[in-house]
């Protein structure tokens, strides 16, 4: 290797070629890992809006307990985490202070695609929803990183031009043939 100029030696005191930030959080990668996360952006998204919640909620705790602003805050916050699907309860803020990337992540469609038996793994998944086998309401959807709300979770169907639903369509006629 050749000598390094005085200029390339300079930049280079500012930087640790041996210790990476990010080399230290294992969890992104065993989060992006587990959910199948195409983009680490989306990780990134997922912690920028937890951190956002989170200091909105200690904001809100500075107020006084019988602020009529914090109790209405208060409620529209669990009210529209709960509706999305983020928390399971809507009992108290000490829910959401705790809240994780992976909560964020739950709410992924393939997830919800896994957890409804529509498929086994979230790679799986993925790839129905990235060939258009899958719709919601009656809006086909091909981005695998659309967030289920509670309300859109009873409207996941097949879409109509499936293969896959016209197999299963075919297997239970036949199953309806031959218990009848």
């Amino acid at each position: 290797m050749r000598k390094l100029k005085f200029h390339e030696k300079k930049l280079l005191k500012r930087v640790d070629l041996y210790n990476w930030k990010k080399e230290k959080d294992h969890r992104e990668a065993e989060i992006i890992k587990r959910y199948n996360l195409s983009n680490r952006e989306d990780y990134d998204k997922y912690n920028r809006m937890c951190g956002h919640i989170t200091s909105m909620i200690s904001k809100i705790k500075l107020l006084s307990s019988q602020d009529p602003f914090r109790v209405k805050l208060t409620e529209q916050l669990l009210e529209r985490l709960y509706n999305m699907g983020i928390i399971t309860t809507k009992d108290n803020i000490q829910n959401c202070e705790k809240l994780a990337v992976s909560a964020f992540c739950r709410r992924r469609l393939p997830i919800v695609l896994c957890k409804l038996k529509f498929a086994q793994t979230p790679k799986e998944a993925c790839t129905y929803i990235e060939q258009g086998h899958i719709r919601i309401g009656t809006k086909i959807i091909t981005d695998p990183a659309t967030l289920v709300s509670r309300s859109q979770e009873d409207h996941i169907t097949w879409s109509d031009t499936s293969k896959i639903k016209q197999t299963i369509q075919q297997y239970n006629n036949e199953r309806d043939d031959y218990i009848g």
